[in-house]
């Protein structure tokens, strides 16, 4: 008996289907019930399919949009539909694959591939077949349909497609596939290499058997008129450079050239899809050979492509010379979500020059995307623009100063342009290449720096935000100057920015300030009451997106000049607008983040000058992480009724408490006596989300340094934990908790051998691993890592072990001794008892040897090491 719908039943449907097109909120959610109820009908599902494939009378949105309430359907309780209603739905759906109208097709399509990608294409083992036959199918409607399925499961399937349940689909796919490149249809065309991109990057075997057909084709496609075609072509050659570079090698001049056409091809699409073809050829080992005589034709078309286009021009508003909108309201949905970074600990590196990123600001490098503003606001977030610079990045990375040659007179020719939107990608260029060029360009930067910060007074707001992350990038240049040549002029500048009567330029300026202040340190000392009186009266001109912007620049600023902030004029400057700022954010809004963030940076710089704001700030983040905690109790045992939390709360609360910690020292002591923030501390070191472990062993290691009192009465349980967390494989979590274990011995002494046997064979594991990363081997202490560090605190503490380690078994330095020397040499100003230990441990070990054999040991040692050691050690 073939299911037939009720009337009345169908009326139903259909006026629920035509309200819920209806833009009144209290309509929308009366529907959503309604769907809700009916859902518990088991053939439902059945009225919705004969709506989307039969109902031919009803208007195509209703009908699609009928198929896509029953995708979410299918997506949510596929697997409880009567078998005679699964049957149905998938009947249904093979017989409207060649629907007349695009809409259901690709409607019909997406349930097929919905239910396939529930796991069913071994319980619907006629689909793929079907769908292949219909392939040849003379009506186009059924061909394209088809195609449009396959290319849906494809891309949500590849895996499952390649697997032996299924005997191998692809063996009969792939070639079937490649047949179609040729066909008359653009559309089919692009569906058919559409089809095969996708088992590229998996090396899928179908694939590679007939790898040579596929590029010989792809070739062929080269110049289609279709620009979706040509797009699917540039993807498939930039994948295909990163997996089968062998097969492209003899093509590769040819594909060069092409590549070169297609980066200025006319739909920007395209053009974006062959500029991420210089990416990738970067990462190739090839690059340097094949590319070097086409520098001179590919840079021009790169800096071309850093233009902004007529449409984002109109966009951003870049035309207008009156362009003052910081009295605008942000709209909400300008401002992105933050990820906070949980603290971690690591000894302070010598950092090289040029390990700063590219868009400017706080954001890693993973981020870093080329194009210069990190963000356009208005504009999609990867664009030609962003791509063409971002190429030039890594390009000059590759080439060094030898791009410089080719890449000076097109920047002659941008930089002094008389139109701003060709200038701008001049400046823009000049920023991208900093990185890789920087040694080639040193000797022109005294005559560039004064023009750019000519430049940051131009008309043009675009003008003036791509010419602050430009000078950013040549921070460390400028720092290593005369101050009143250079770093004087650029931070004024820069600070007349930062109060800009343009949102974007104020961002940018706030950005590259902030990089700024982490090149300085130290030197921007002198001009504090200068920064500080900009900054804060940023705070009551900027709008909801840059203030967390400025509290990174002020977090920033407390990191670089540290302990030079706790002076009583900064303070009250500094700390009522961030703590009128706390008072007025609710516990669930996600602003705390980089508010609390910039408060754990300045509590830690103004040490003790924190004290009259830490009992409110102390008491609010341990109220947070419990709040944390108990809504994730709730959440666990009634995940119905309490939504989980949003764990970030807890992290950064956890890590302002450490920068309290470390800020405040002794004088927190009284505040974790009266709060229940030690049994707290106890369940988050256990949560299973890594990121509040690594926060949480941070926290625990500082509190050990402030108040080991609180600490001591649980050193068993804390210890077995962080015994369990010294696994390399979670580096941040391992190495905090490896941090903690140390400062907790140093506290302990004698007493920590009744806990050495719950760490030490992890700990030794960790040393003796051949790829372990360095911050990892510096809290574990060995000495080829801890040659490389400045002198600190941690270092201090780290050779102490070292030593005292060498006391009790001289024997097992020997055959590193020399490596010993070389870590000792490493320190510029020893404490005196520290060097008091070095110089008992290198005459021990001389008269150990005897005269002859110590000369011929130190005979081997570099001349510059001998002076060192003979100078600190008397030897």
């Amino acid at each position: 008996m073939e299911w037939k719908p009720e009337p009345e039943g169908l009326r139903q449907i259909l006026t629920l289907l035509k309200e819920s097109q209806s833009p009144d909120t209290v309509t929308q959610r009366a529907v959503q019930q309604k769907l809700e109820e009916l859902n518990k009908y088991p053939d439902f599902n059945n009225y919705l399919i004969f709506v989307l494939t039969k109902l031919v009378s009803e208007e195509e949105p209703t009908r699609s949009l009928s198929g896509l309430i029953l995708k979410n359907n299918v997506k949510a309780h596929y697997n409880n539909f009567l078998p005679e209603v699964a049957e149905f739905i998938k009947r249904e759906c093979l017989s409207a694959v060649g629907d007349p109208s695009p809409l259901i097709r690709a409607t019909v399509g997406i349930i097929i591939t919905t239910i396939a990608s529930k796991g069913e294409l071994t319980s619907w083992p006629e689909l793929l077949p079907a769908l292949c036959h219909m392939l040849d199918s003379q009506d186009y409607n059924v061909c394209e349909g088809a195609f449009g399925a396959l290319q849906k499961i494809c891309e949500d399937t590849a895996e499952v497609l390649d697997c032996d349940e299924l005997n191998r689909p692809l063996n009969v796919l792939i070639p079937k596939f490649l047949q179609f490149f040729r066909h008359s249809s653009p559309k089919i065309r692009c569906h058919a290499i559409a089809c095969v991109n996708y088992f590229i990057m998996g090396r899928t075997q179908a694939l590679m058997l007939h790898i040579d057909s596929f590029i010989e084709n792809l070739f062929h496609l080269a110049a289609d008129e279709d620009p979706d075609v040509r797009k699917n072509v540039c993807h498939a050659l930039v994948l295909l450079l990163e997996v089968r570079l062998d097969r492209l090698i003899p093509h590769l001049p040819n594909i060069i050239e092409y590549m070169l056409i297609r980066t200025q091809d006319p739909e920007e699409g395209v053009a974006l899809e062959a500029c991420e073809f210089w990416l990738s050829l970067a990462e190739q080992n090839v690059c340097r050979e094949v590319l070097g005589p086409r520098l001179p034709a590919l840079l021009p078309v790169l800096v071309r492509g850093m233009r902004y286009s007529e449409m984002d021009v109109i966009l951003l508003r870049g035309d207008r010379d009156d362009d003052a909108d910081d009295a605008e309201p942000d709209r909400e949905s300008d401002i992105r979500p933050r990820f906070h970074k949980p603290r971690s600990h690591t000894i302070k590196h010598n950092a090289g020059a040029g390990d700063s990123n590219m868009s400017g600001g706080g954001e890693s490098d993973e981020e870093d995307d080329g194009g210069a503003e990190g963000d356009d606001g208005s504009l999609s977030d990867w664009n030609l623009r962003k791509c063409s610079a971002a190429a030039l990045d890594v390009l000059a990375n590759v080439f060094g100063a030898d791009l410089l040659p080719v890449l000076f007179p097109i920047l002659k020719e941008t930089l002094f342009h008389n139109s701003w939107i060709i200038k701008e990608s001049g400046i823009l260029a000049l920023g991208a290449v900093a990185d890789g060029c920087m040694g080639g360009m040193v000797p022109h930067l005294p005559d560039l720096v004064p023009y750019l910060v000519c430049c940051l007074s131009e008309r043009k707001a675009l003008v003036r935000a791509i010419t602050c992350w430009t000078l950013s990038r040549y921070s460390h240049w400028i720092v290593s100057q005369s101050h009143d040549q250079y770093l004087r002029p650029v931070m004024t500048e820069l600070l007349k920015r930062v109060l800009d009567n343009n949102k974007r330029v104020q961002e940018a300026a706030c950005s590259a300030f902030a990089t700024l202040e982490e090149e300085a340190c130290t030197e921007l000392v002198p001009y504090l009451g200068h920064i500080l009186q900009t900054l804060v009266y940023a705070f009551g001109r900027y709008q909801h997106k840059n203030l967390l912007i400025l509290y990174d620049a002020i977090g920033t600023l407390a990191d670089s000049v540290g302990h030079h902030l706790n002076k009583p004029e900064y303070i009250n400057l500094l700390m009522p607008p961030l703590i009128t700022k706390w008072n007025v954010l609710k516990d669930e809004d996600k602003d705390l983040f980089p508010l609390l963030e910039c408060l754990s940076s300045v509590a830690t710089a103004l040490q003790s000058g924190f004290l009259p704001y830490c009992e409110p700030v102390f008491r609010r983040c341990v109220s947070l992480i419990e709040q944390t905690l108990n809504q994730n109790i709730a959440n666990s045992q009634s995940p119905e009724q309490f939504e989980a939390p949003d764990k970030d709360f807890m992290i950064v609360a956890l890590d302002l408490l450490s920068g309290l910690a470390e800020g405040l020292d002794g004088h927190i002591d009284h505040l974790v006596h009266n709060s229940n923030l030690m049994q707290l501390l106890y369940q988050c070191m256990g949560d299973p989300m890594p990121e509040v472990r690594q926060s949480s062993f941070a926290l625990l290691g500082d509190l050990t340094k402030a108040c080991f009192q609180h600490v001591h009465l649980y050193i068993p349980e804390f210890l077995n934990i962080l015994g369990m967390n010294l696994n390399p494989e979670l580096i941040s979590v391992c190495n905090n908790a490896t941090w903690a274990i140390g400062e907790i011995s140093i506290k302990l002494g004698p007493e920590t051998s009744k806990y050495i046997p719950l760490v030490l064979g992890h700990l030794v594991d960790i040393i003796n691993r051949p790829n372990t990363p360095k911050t990892l081997l510096e809290n574990t202490g060995k000495c080829t890592s801890l040659r490389n560090i400045r002198d600190n605190d941690e270092k201090d503490s780290a050779f102490r072990g070292i030593c005292q380690m060498i006391q009790i078994n001289p024997g097992g330095v020997v055959t590193d001794f020399l490596y010993f020397c070389d870590a000792i040499a490493s320190w510029s100003h020893p404490k005196d008892d520290l060097k008091e230990m070095f110089t008992k441990i290198l005459h021990g070990f001389k008269n150990q040897v005897g005269e002859e054999n110590w000369r011929r040991f130190t005979d081997q040692l570099p001349v510059q090491l001998s002076a060192r050691l003979s100078a600190m050690c008397d030897i």
